[in-house]
């Protein structure tokens, strides 16, 4: 896969939070944050997914409404606890 340059904007406190975990792990900031997009990159498809086929299984009957945003709430619940 060939590698591209880009940039973006981001404050100093992250670039300093990213700098000393790349120190501590032997790796690079470009390693870091590459590792870093593909994990929330992996982790939105998989939610995406996990969405669609919820509300195509309802849509055909398969899970009753409720129960569908119960755990649609649950995944949302858990994804903002994992973020603080």
């Amino acid at each position: 896969m060939k590698n591209i340059t880009t940039s973006f904007r981001l404050d100093t406190e992250k670039l300093d939070r990213i700098d000393r975990l790349a120190k501590t792990l032997d790796r690079s900031r470009s390693w870091l944050i590459n590792d870093a997009l593909e994990r929330y990159l992996a982790h939105e498809e998989w939610f995406r997914g996990q969405v669609e086929d919820g509300i195509a299984s309802a849509r055909d009957g398969g899970i009753p409404h409720h129960q569908v945003m119960r755990e649609a709430r649950a995944a949302i619940d858990h994804a903002a606890k994992r973020r603080t």
